[in-house]
């Protein structure tokens, strides 16, 4: 079917799902906000308590290293279940892994298991899966001319994500005394359930039939597309460099003497930069193109990782972690625009499944890395290291920038 023709095809069906589109992303933005403090939550927590419980200091960042492989080994179920079922199982069975990595990181950080810390971990790994997939949720329920919009506007919804993982953890870390975190990841597993509640009220389309799936392309059709392996590279290079330096940052801090609370409010500035720019992102996406908004997300990684090198004080590490969050939203958010470019409706749980599995496999070799590196060799090797990847990702987007704009949407 030609992407005119799904156009056609899909329209009087259409109406009725765009006359939600306001109060779903209005809903999907909320529900962002508070079940993405699940990750801020674990990132600042995760390397300080693996110190704590680990056998040894090489494992400080295990369990952050084992929350993306949480996210990479379920982001394809989650994909499978929002096909067959609809996303809004997906969403629901995502807020049950939400509630097990509070309870049974709780559990851990008063038992002093450093294993079950790693295995509550996974789950939050599962839940941040999940959340990632709201983005691609609200694009599904606007009109195609508007989908980038809808798309960052979501992740505008992690602005208020920044400010209340890394307070929860301010205001609750010692509320339990003396298990440092314990009452943190209870107050987490509320807030997860309350995301819940936001997001029964979402309404989305239903999956798509048996017949729509057999019109889709092999995926292995659709991922040998050009584009389509530009923007996995884009994403896979941003997220994996936000990833290998925030899951080092708060160790390095600590380990450079500075308070706890200076790695919270650290950490907070870096997710509102993450998220913040996503009220115009999606603008700058339809005059510009992705392309060109990928290629700004890379220079400002790449300054953040220069800040870091320029000194170890409070406002060197927050000065990179906010350049950071800069740079991963224009190109995370960038990149996943370009994946909306490369299916047509019948194919997007599998093609946006197969991009996030990509994403979070690889980032998981980075975290692994990043903390061994950290320990055995120092925060300025972390962050040199993360240049290389940088080279890769403009070689992509200078491909991306030459094919000239992007192709028409495919419509659905």
């Amino acid at each position: 079917m030609s992407h005119a023709n799904a156009g056609i095809a899909a329209g009087p069906a259409a109406v009725g799902l765009y006359d939600h589109e306001r109060g779903n992303v209005v809903r999907l933005a909320v529900a962002q906000a508070l079940a993405g403090a699940n990750s801020t939550v674990v990132y600042a927590t995760g390397a300080i308590l693996g110190e704590m419980l680990a056998p040894s200091k090489a494992l400080a960042t295990l369990p952050i290293s084992i929350f993306v492989v949480g996210m990479a080994a379920c982001t394809l179920p989650a994909g499978r279940i929002a096909q067959r079922h609809g996303r809004r199982a997906a969403f629901l069975a995502g807020t049950v892994c939400g509630v097990l990595v509070g309870l049974l990181a709780a559990l851990a950080v008063v038992l002093g298991s450093f294993w079950l810390f790693c295995l509550a971990t996974f789950f939050g790994g599962a839940y941040a899966a999940v959340v990632l997939s709201f983005r691609f949720a609200a694009a599904d329920c606007a009109r195609p001319e508007r989908r980038p919009r809808a798309l960052s506007a979501v992740m505008a919804g992690g602005v208020a994500a920044g400010v209340i993982g890394p307070q929860l953890v301010t205001y609750t870390m010692n509320l339990w005394p003396p298990h440092m975190f314990a009452a943190t990841f209870l107050a987490q597993a509320a807030v997860a359930v309350l995301s819940a509640f936001i997001l029964l009220g979402v309404r989305l389309p239903a999956p798509t039939s048996a017949a729509g799936k057999a019109d889709g392309r092999p995926l292995g059709v659709i991922a040998r597309q050009p584009r389509f392996i530009i923007a996995v590279v884009c994403g896979v290079v941003s997220y994996l460099l936000m990833n290998f330096l925030m899951t080092a940052a708060p160790l390095a801090m600590h380990l450079c003497g500075l308070p706890q609370e200076m790695s919270n409010l650290g950490l907070q500035w870096h997710v509102i930069a993450m998220y913040a720019p996503s009220f115009f992102t999606g603008r700058l996406i339809t005059r510009f193109g992705a392309p060109r908004v990928v290629a700004v997300g890379l220079v400002l990684t790449a300054a953040s990782a220069a800040v870091g090198l320029t000194g170890v004080d409070v406002a060197h590490f927050w000065g990179t972690l906010v350049l950071l969050g800069l740079g991963w939203n224009f190109g995370f958010v960038g990149a996943s625009a370009m994946v909306l470019d490369c299916h047509a409706p019948e194919e997007k749980a599998r093609v946006q499944s197969l991009n996030d599995f990509v994403v979070f496999g690889t980032m998981a070799v980075g975290s692994f890395l990043s903390g061994s590196l950290l320990t055995s060799y120092g925060w300025n090797t972390v962050l040199w290291l993360s240049f290389a990847p940088l080279v890769l990702a403009v070689v992509a987007v200078a491909a991306a920038v030459r094919t000239g704009p992007s192709p028409r949407r495919i419509a659905g």
